[in-house]
C-alpha cells in the first residue's frame, strides 16, 4: 500500500474541514445553502462564495491527486460545485421575464431576486419588500461561472440556459450607469433605500464581462451557439467610471460621502 503524501494528508484535512462546515448544509434537492439553521433563504452572493472554497479544494485535489481515492473526492467535491451553480440557474431562469422587463425599464422592481429559498429555489419576498437589484451578486455569479466552466466543470447543459446566460450579460452590461443597492443591500449612504451607483457592483460587472467575454459555455465540445459575447464599449465605460469616478462612489463609510479634489 502506497504511503499518503504530506500533501495529500493536508488536502484530506480540508476535505474534511470542508465537509463538516460547508457542504453538510448544501440542500440534498436545490444545492442551495440557507443563511442559517433558523433561516432557509439562499442569497446569491454568499451561496457563490460558500461555494468557492469547496471548488478551490477540487482543484488542489485534481492538481496533487496521486490516487483513485483523490480522484474520487475530486469528483464529489467538483459536482457539489456544479450542483449549486445550476440551483441558482435554475431559481433565477424563473425569473427570465424579469430580466426582459429590466433591460427595456431599468426599474429596480423589474430586477432578479437577490435571494431564493434554499428548499424549493423559489422568491421568498416580494418585489418591493427587499433591495433586489444587485449587480454585484449576479455579476459575481457570471465570474464564477466563467471561470469554473474554464476549468472544465459543465455547468450549463442546453442553448436554452445558455441564452439565458447571455441575457443576463446584457443586464449587468450597463452597471456603470445603473444604481443599485449594493453589497450592502441597502442603497445611499444615508441608508434611507434609494439606489446609487456602487463601485464594488461597477467593478465587479467589469470582470464578469470581461471573462464571459468569447467565453464556450460547453467547453471543448461547444460551437458557435453556445458562445457568449460581450460588447467591447461596455467593458470599458465600466472601467472608465471607475478610473473617474471611484473615490465619489466608493462606500468606504455608510454614513459619509467620500469626496476627492
Amino acid at each position: 500500500m502506497r504511503s499518503r503524501s504530506n500533501s495529500g494528508v493536508r488536502l484530506d484535512y480540508y476535505q474534511r474541514l470542508v465537509h463538516k462546515i460547508i457542504m453538510t448544509n448544501q440542500n440534498p434537492v436545490t444545492g442551495l445553502f440557507p443563511a442559517s439553521k433558523e433561516n432557509s433563504h439562499a442569497w446569491i452572493r454568499d451561496n457563490v462564495y460558500c461555494i468557492l472554497a469547496v471548488w478551490g479544494l477540487s482543484m488542489s485535489y485534481k492538481k496533487m491527486a496521486d490516487q483513485d481515492e483523490d480522484r474520487a473526492k475530486t469528483y464529489e467535491l467538483e459536482q457539489s460545485c456544479v450542483k449549486l451553480m445550476r440551483g441558482l440557474l435554475m431559481a433565477m431562469m424563473q425569473q427570465k421575464e424579469k430580466v426582459e422587463r429590466f433591460k427595456q425599464t431599468q426599474n429596480p422592481l423589474d430586477s432578479l431576486h437577490a435571494k431564493y429559498s434554499s428548499q424549493t429555489g423559489q422568491i421568498v419576498v416580494g418585489d418591493n419588500e427587499w433591495g433586489h437589484l444587485q449587480i454585484d451578486a449576479i455579476s459575481l455569479y457570471l465570474l464564477i461561472l466563467a471561470q469554473m466552466t474554464a476549468s472544465g466543470l459543465q455547468i450549463v447543459f442546453n442553448l436554452d440556459e445558455v441564452a439565458f446566460i447571455q441575457n443576463l450579460v446584457f443586464y449587468i452590461e450597463c452597471a456603470y450607469c445603473t444604481p443599485d443597492y449594493g453589497i450592502w443591500e441597502r442603497g445611499d449612504k444615508t441608508n434611507h433605500g434609494l439606489p446609487e451607483l456602487n463601485a464594488s457592483s461597477i467593478g465587479m460587472a467589469k470582470a464578469a464581462l470581461e471573462a464571459m467575454n468569447e467565453l464556450d459555455l460547453f467547453g471543448a465540445r461547444g460551437g458557435p451557439y453556445s458562445i457568449i459575447h460581450v460588447l467591447a464599449d461596455e467593458a470599458q465605460k465600466c472601467q472608465a467610471v471607475l478610473q473617474v469616478n471611484l473615490f465619489y462612489i466608493m462606500n468606504y463609510d455608510k454614513s459619509t460621502l467620500i469626496t476627492c479634489r
